[in-house]
């Protein structure tokens, strides 16, 4: 493939970060071949505590070696080794002459240190496994298993055969319950049987004296073909192992690991628990499960890959449920409510306005979700569509992903390229999907023929990511915002729908917004390919037209605050705007913008909306009965909807832009009415509608007539000084 040294230095020399003077070699085939080339470089940076970037991964594993074989060179303990893909990304392409940018894009991207270290989530399974499903099917899994692991057998249904020996603890039963983890699993079931398979000696008498058949090698008697007549009870001679009077009984136990024979999986969800296979009757899956479940005895660790702030969720509140984005986005069923959440609320409300009722409950009602790290896959999903940025991704977290997507537009910029359209795939099957584009296109352009393949353009710039949901609207709007022409996620099949459903709405959102803004053209799109049959229609969607981005690209970076990149990309977008506006409408699925719209005419300002507002959004005012709204601040999670008594407020999802941006910035009064003034001092305590609707109820109540009911229109402090006053007028109700 053709490499311009020169170019791809004086690129990186113009790239924060990067290391021209650090190409120590370029070749055109590194391969093999040059390995004497790959152990001059590894002597050249033995002192070097940099890393040793190698543009090839092919031969990883031998260059690996090399290293530790080559007297000289420094070990990857002191001097790592990493390794970049320049040729199928990009070398391998009818557009490989024109790559050069893209090439100090990726480059740089791999110079960048490694993301900040997470936590971990730590699993132990001492091999204890169990094997659900038919007689057959369980014994011959169990075979395979039984030399790494401990297998028991839970036989469902009758039918088939167990072996002679007990080899297994064998149990029998329809499963309840089924919860937990590797190393966790909590296991139910109820047994009717009248044989008791672990006290069953396996004699074969009782098959061979029922005469109804009913009873067979997998030692469970048919209950719909026995007529009772009980024959194989006056055979057994294993006490207790046959009775027929044996209520049912409910066994709970727990086991590390769990193959499911049966035809439909316990766990409905995309991803279910790690530690549980279904194989059903498929020979290949089983085979598969088996060893995987080989290698899953001792104690695992996976990053801990969310970061959750219970202070800005927006999921429940005074028992109240909002937002709940995250619960429904996610396909290992690893978060759930917990309403009942308490927590200090951070202090938004500022006091009652004097002699009006208070808020509802300000502070120590908060409540949120709890999230299951050891059933959390590490999808990012629930960052995706979190409005608030209570929920985070950080595997890497949002710094470090926006930091290698900033540097590879501004490396890409400065070795002259345009129009940079980025690729976000997974390191899975979404890489290994480039690759075989690139080979395809390598093979097609030795041999043109009418449908070749084309390969990666020059302006695409691949990016893997642990998985596409991890990324959302603030990265792609960010990435916008800091030159990139269009932003494209590649789903391969891994992605379960809720994920493709989250990811939609969230482009049609980041389009709604550029749209709106005049930026022409398609800026985000998902692009769908499965496997080599779909690489043609890959092909094609790869080169599709560029659209219009900024003229001059932005140079903040991605914050750790999700709404604080939102507002960075936003403003900039707005400033390089083709057509500013004021206010664009936004799709309802998951904005995270909006306004509030208030009926004047059902809303009595009781401001439990303000007590229940999470994000500060909604304010009172101590001076005058007055609802204010930060519309910056609202994140359309409806909880004040849900709140009011009167059904007064809707939810308007839009982005409002007015006065470049500034006046969402502001407190603005939503509804406004006139207090009522005390009749003995005119201090003002209450509103004037609430209190002319409570004398009008009162009218005709015994308790509140002459002097009592005067009382009802002084505020706290004239009323108990009238009291005094007049102490022979005093009644209970009045007390």
């Amino acid at each position: 493939m053709p490499l311009d040294r020169q170019a791809l230095a004086s690129a990186l020399s113009r790239t924060p970060g990067a290391s021209p003077e650090g190409i120590v070699a370029a070749h055109s085939g590194l391969c093999r071949r040059e390995a004497g080339a790959f152990q001059r470089a590894a002597i050249a940076t033995a002192a070097s505590a940099e890393p040793l970037l190698v543009a090839c991964t092919q031969e990883r594993r031998l260059f690996v070696e090399l290293n530790a074989q080559t007297e000289g060179a420094a070990p990857e303990t002191v001097r790592p080794i990493r390794f970049v893909n320049l040729r199928e990304t990009g070398g391998w392409s009818r557009d490989a002459a024109l790559a050069t940018p893209k090439m100090a894009a990726l480059i740089a991207a791999a110079q960048l240190p490694d993301a900040e270290p997470v936590g971990t989530v730590g699993y132990r399974s001492g091999g204890r496994c169990l094997v659900i499903g038919s007689a057959d099917a369980a014994e011959r899994a169990a075979a395979l298993l039984a030399d790494r692991l401990e297998p028991s057998l839970l036989v469902d249904r009758p039918g088939g055969a167990l072996v002679q020996a007990h080899r297994h603890a064998v149990f029998n039963g329809r499963l309840t319950r089924l919860s937990g983890w590797l190393g966790a699993f909590e296991v139910q079931w109820e047994s009717r049987n009248p044989i008791d398979l672990e006290l069953c000696t396996r004699c074969n008498a009782c098959i061979d004296a029922c005469p109804e058949g009913a009873i067979d090698f997998g030692y469970q008697v048919d209950l719909s073909a026995c007529r009772s007549r009980r024959d194989c009870v006056k055979v057994c001679d294993a006490a207790g192992a046959i009775d027929f009077e044996r209520a049912p009984q409910t066994v709970d136990e727990r086991f590390d690991l769990v193959l499911d024979l049966r035809e439909q999986p316990h766990f409905s969800q995309h991803q279910p628990p790690q530690g549980y296979w279904h194989a059903g009757a498929d020979d290949r899956r089983l085979m598969a499960a088996v060893l995987e479940l080989r290698e899953r005895v001792g104690e695992f660790e996976k990053p801990r890959f969310f970061h959750y702030r219970q202070n800005l969720c927006a999921h429940s509140r005074n028992q109240q449920v909002g937002c709940s984005a995250c619960i429904e986005v996610c396909s290992a069923r690893a978060i759930r409510s917990d309403a009942s959440l308490k927590g200090k609320a951070p202090g938004k409300h500022r006091g009652p306005v004097p002699g009006l009722p208070a808020p509802a409950a300000p502070a120590g009602q908060g409540g949120g979700v709890v999230v299951e790290p050891h059933l959390c896959v590490g999808c990012g999903a629930c960052s995706t569509v979190c409005p608030s940025g209570a929920m985070s991704f950080a595997y890497p977290g949002p710094v470090d992903q926006g930091r290698r997507l900033r540097t590879m537009l501004g490396a890409y910029a400065q070795a002259g390229g345009r129009d940079a359209a980025l690729l976000l795939h997974s390191e899975g099957a979404g890489a290994r999907l480039i690759d075989e584009l690139g080979r395809a296109a390598s093979v097609h352009r030795r041999q043109p023929a009418a449908g070749a393949i084309h390969g990666v353009p020059a302006r695409v710039l691949p990016v893997a990511l642990w998985h596409t949901a991890s990324t959302g609207i603030e990265l792609w709007l960010a990435a916008i915002a800091q030159g990139a022409s269009q932003v494209w996620l590649l789903l391969t099949g891994e992605e379960a729908p809720e994920y493709r459903a989250a990811l939609a709405d969230q482009m049609a959102l980041a389009q709604a917004i550029l749209t709106g803004l005049g930026y022409a053209g398609r800026h985000f799109a998902l692009i769908e390919a499965h496997d080599a049959r779909d690489l043609p229609a890959l092909d094609a969607a790869l080169r599709a037209a560029p659209a219009q981005g900024v003229a001059r690209p932005a140079g903040f970076a991605a914050q750790a605050d999700k709404r604080g990149t939102l507002d960075l990309a936003i403003a900039h977008l707005l400033a390089q705007a083709p057509r500013p506006t004021d206010e664009i409408a936004l799709p309802a699925a998951g904005a995270p913008f909006g306004s509030l719209v208030v009926d004047a005419g059902r809303c009595t300002m009781c401001l439990s909306c303000v007590g229940a507002c999470p994000e500060a959004a909604l304010l009172d005012n101590p001076e005058k009965p007055q609802l204010r709204f930060v519309e910056k601040n609202c994140v359309q999670c409806g909880l004040c909807v849900a709140t009011c008594p009167e059904q007064a407020l809707a939810l308007q999802p839009r982005l409002w832009l007015a006065d470049a941006g500034k006046a969402r910035q502001s407190a603005r009064v939503l509804h406004e009415v006139e207090p009522y003034a005390c009749v003995r001092c005119g201090k003002p305590f209450g509103t004037l509608r609430a209190i002319e609707a409570m004398i009008a109820r009162l009218a005709a109540h015994s308790a509140f007539q002459g002097a009592a009911a005067e009382r009802l229109k002084m505020c706290g402090d004239c009323r108990v000084i009238d009291i005094h006053t007049n102490p022979n007028e005093v009644r209970i109700t009045d007390l």
